[in-house]
Parts: C-alpha cells; sequence; structure tokens
C-alpha cells in the first residue's frame, strides 16, 4: 500500500468505512445505501452525491472494482488494496476501543 492511499484513507470516514464493509459482497449502490442504514439503525444515511462521489474515487484508487451491470445498477466488489484498507481501519477502531475500555 503506497503512501497516498494510506494519507488519503486512514483514519477513513464513516461513510467510505462503510462502503468497504458492505462491499466485500458485491453490491450496486442502492443495496449499499440500505444495508448501511441497517446496520447503523437508520443513523447513518449516505446520501446518492456522497454514495457516488465515494464509489468514483475508491474505484479509481483501486480500492473496489467494477464486477458488472445489472439491470442499469453497476455492481462493484472489494479489491485486495481495498481489504487491507479495511483491515488497517478495523484494527484502529478496535485499538480505539480497547483504549476507551481501559480509561473508564
Amino acid at each position: 500500500m503506497d503512501s497516498h492511499i494510506r494519507k488519503v484513507y486512514v483514519p477513513m470516514t464513516e461513510t467510505g468505512f462503510y462502503i468497504l464493509l458492505c462491499l466485500r459482497e458485491e453490491a450496486h449502490g442502492y443495496s449499499i445505501v440500505q444495508k448501511v442504514a441497517a446496520l447503523t439503525d437508520g443513523e447513518i444515511k449516505i446520501s446518492p452525491g456522497t454514495l457516488y462521489g465515494s464509489l468514483s474515487k475508491m474505484e479509481k484508487d483501486g480500492l473496489i472494482e467494477f464486477v458488472r451491470e445489472e439491470e442499469k445498477r453497476k455492481i462493484y466488489r472489494i479489491t485486495d488494496l481495498g481489504q487491507q484498507v479495511l483491515e488497517l481501519e478495523m484494527r484502529r477502531i478496535e485499538r480505539l476501543y480497547r483504549t476507551m475500555k481501559e480509561v473508564q
């Protein structure tokens, strides 16, 4: 992973984190929005502009890839690089959680 990717994506925005988390399985944009809303009990609602801007940037940076089109919907999945970035972020979040629990 090059320094540009690390600088841009670690730490991640919540939106970026949830997009990569959802794309561990192939999905299209609207299904990502629905899954994020379900995972967060509706607390995080990704707008279409934010979603498609993030998907475009992540695809350009090699974190996700276009797989195919179904009924005019683009299907994406996470790449190996995207999985590496997601794992880095998950370890960072786990460390934050452990630290928070230790100081309570």
